[in-house]
């Protein structure tokens, strides 16, 4: 199985773009619920805190498809320092406000300033693979690795912001995704050798090519609806580790959900498929939405992390089949485009998905919250079954 991982990683400047991406996307997975621990410790309200998490996502979903397009049309060397640099600015304002208790509106402006510039290296990795390789396999297991990595993110990301945040300084943890964030994307963006060309200098005949959104729009409400699933699903563990008296065990538990998700993904990377993807994605989208009903009965932290550990299993395979599915059906010079458009579709999903679980929690408690996660797992599997491969799939 690390053959497959080993042969494409061999390719000259694959191990070094794809482990600065590693780092510059460290601040995904730290800096939402980073903003849930920072305010809910100042304010004492899970509802504001859900709010202000959900306000740096939208953000960043409202922008995220320009992103891509900037990207693909001036290249990546050129919008992602700009971006992140900016993404550092808001984020750091924001902090500052929250500690200085300024009024409120003031928090939201800066976590959307924060929100809006963070930029999309997921998508710009994976356009550099797609760049890179030829054969329809290794791309599948390039994907696979960068899901895998995604995964590690997700592990490493929660229980470092929950450790430093509850062990040392509410602002620690968000401080750390700042700098990674910075210091990765600067590293990515400098290795000018196998960056994909901009889609300016890039010889075509005839008018840009259209998106086809028959495949993407399918895909991106499947996004959306898992982002609702994901957002909902991390509120609602920070608030069941409080309740069972572990604040700092929030981290360890969405980390045995992201680990079932890594071991999936190593797997599926390695696996030659007979089934399509449109199938692939129907049953992992129900497998997602399964996994939530559980949650709603656990009562005891050791099971609530061996049920977030199988749970996870569905989530790796399912992410990777929607990117499969959009780098095969996109045009090459829209690719990074296509695939923020996904990215977006999760984002902002995660907003909502957010917010709804923090007003439950304040009400209900945090076993009821997890009702919000399976709805949009149950929604996600809906949205599945519309989604079709392109049939100019390359």
């Amino acid at each position: 199985m690390l053959d497959s991982y080993a042969r494409v990683l061999r390719r000259p400047g694959a191990l070094a773009f794809s482990g600065a991406g590693l780092v510059a996307r460290l601040p995904i997975s730290m800096v939402g619920l980073g903003i849930v621990l920072l305010v809910e410790e100042r304010t004492g309200s899970y509802g504001l805190a859900g709010t202000v998490s959900a306000v740096f996502v939208l953000a960043e979903a409202a922008v995220a498809v320009l992103h891509g397009r900037w990207v693909d049309h001036y290249g990546q060397a050129r919008v992602l320092p700009i971006a992140i640099s900016v993404f550092a600015a808001g984020l750091s304002l924001m902090i500052l406000a929250v500690e200085q208790d300024w009024p409120t509106a003031c928090t939201y402006v800066f976590a959307a300033l924060g929100g809006a510039a963070l930029p999309q290296v997921g998508a710009s990795v994976r356009t550099r693979w797609s760049h890179l390789l030829d054969e329809p396999g290794e791309k599948q297991t390039a994907f696979a690795l960068e899901a895998v990595l995604d995964e590690v993110v997700f592990v490493v990301g929660p229980v470092l912001v929950t450790l430093l945040a509850t062990s040392w300084h509410p602002v620690a943890g968000l401080g750390l995704a700042l700098v990674s964030g910075v210091a990765g994307t600067f590293a990515f963006a400098a290795q000018r050798r196998t960056e994909p060309p901009a889609g300016r200098t890039v010889v075509t005949d005839g008018p840009r090519p259209a998106m086809p959104w028959r495949l993407v729009l399918p895909l991106a409400l499947v996004c959306l609806t898992l982002g609702a699933l994901f957002g909902a699903a991390e509120v609602s563990t920070v608030a069941f580790a409080e309740e069972q008296g572990h604040r700092g065990v929030a981290g360890w538990l969405l980390a045995a959900w992201s680990f079932g998700s890594l071991v999936a993904g190593l797997v599926t990377g390695a696996i030659a498929w007979r089934s399509g993807p449109d199938v692939r994605l129907r049953w992992g989208s129900a497998a997602m939405a399964l996994a939530m009903v559980p949650l709603l009965l656990v009562s005891s932290l050791p099971l609530m992390a061996v049920v977030l550990l199988v749970g996870g299993l569905a989530i790796a395979p399912t992410m990777i089949v929607a990117m499969t599915m959009v780098e095969q059906g996109v045009p090459p010079t829209r690719l990074t485009e296509g695939m923020a458009i996904l990215h977006t579709g999760i984002v902002a999903g995660v907003a909502p998905g957010a917010s709804i679980a923090g007003f439950v929690v304040d009400h209900s408690g945090a076993s009821a919250a997890y009702a919000v996660a399976l709805a949009g797992g149950v929604l996600g599997a809906l949205a599945a079954q519309t989604a079709r491969p392109s049939r100019t799939a390359r």
